[in-house]
């Protein structure tokens, strides 16, 4: 989910000015940022944004920069999909743009490079994993952190009215079927969850519907989906679910949902992962400064172990 596209009264005001010193790695179209630590490292945590997410949007992401083991520097991504993007672009697109940028920094001298998912950056992560490498030129990575990985299309039928849901679901899906896919929606089906951004049929379907291509976290998916998509994952794994995240439904038992996911990895997941993040909302900003804390410590004794 985005975290700030939900009509949401709660929704934290903008955030003051700020500047982090570093270095814009472009890898056309793309960027990432990596920020300056003290330190010389040796390997990255790429840090992957959630919808409309940008550059200082969530606020943990440059605490963390700063506290990570001595060997591990943090970029974080701007894809094509960040800001208002996310409307006409695509998991698989996202993939493709985090694999050049994994690429680049393996050519420049990264060792070791773990990406670290929040919010519908977690969707990107799984997709890295469980999706056809069609280009056969998917870069690997060492390790994946899925922080905050809900469902889009549970948090939207808990934020929309029930008719507006079915009926954007519905005329969707109808364009995709008379190849209208790439279309943009009327506002007024869609205004209400994403405000004025664009979003074409095609992406509302893969948020929205079940079965979308973002539907990776749900807590109605079956086994032999699971399998299917945990199942993928091959590499250490961190999930850092909050308890207190917002667009998560009240019917969901959030720690149950994790402990249903593990069994499915095939890689090791870190133990840290069976304890829900105490106190956090979606992406952190106004949690009290213990939560991110415990962010932080959970991350870096996770890096120490990849």
């Amino acid at each position: 989910m985005s975290s700030s596209a939900s009509s949401d009264s709660s929704v934290a005001p903008p955030q003051p000015p700020s500047a982090t010193s570093g270095t814009l790695h472009h890898v056309a179209p793309v960027s990432a940022f990596e920020v300056t630590t003290s330190t010389t490292s040796s390997n990255l945590l790429l840090w992957i944004g959630g919808l409309t997410d940008t550059y200082h949007s969530v606020n943990y992401v440059y605490k963390l920069a700063q506290s990570l083991p001595p060997t591990w520097s943090l970029a974080q991504t701007n894809l094509s999909s960040a800001g208002n993007g996310f409307g006409i672009a695509s998991l698989s697109q996202d993939v493709n743009e985090i694999s050049s940028l994994v690429a680049h920094f393996k050519d420049t001298g990264k060792q070791k490079v773990v990406i670290m998912g929040h919010s519908t950056g977690c969707q990107d992560s799984m997709h890295y994993f469980a999706s056809e490498d069609k280009r056969g030129d998917r870069a690997q990575v060492d390790g994946v952190i899925l922080q905050a990985p809900v469902s889009d299309r549970e948090a939207m039928v808990k934020d929309m009215d029930e008719k507006e849901y079915e009926n954007a679901c519905k005329t969707a899906e109808q364009w995709c079927k008379d190849a209208k896919g790439e279309h943009i929606l009327p506002l007024n089906l869609t205004v209400s969850m994403f405000g004025r951004n664009p979003i074409t049929a095609r992406r509302w379907v893969a948020l929205a519907c079940d079965g979308g291509e973002d539907d990776y976290f749900s807590s109605d998916l079956p086994d032999q989906k699971l399998q299917t998509t945990f199942g993928k994952i091959n590499k250490p794994l961190l999930i850092l679910f909050g308890e207190e995240d917002e667009y998560v439904p009240d019917h969901v038992d959030r720690k149950a949902l994790v402990s249903k996911w593990i069994p499915f990895v095939k890689g090791k997941v870190d133990e840290q992962s069976k304890e829900l993040l105490g106190g956090a909302s979606h992406n952190l900003n106004g949690d009290p400064e213990e939560v991110a804390d415990e962010l932080v410590k959970r991350v870096g004794k996770f890096l120490d172990t990849v």
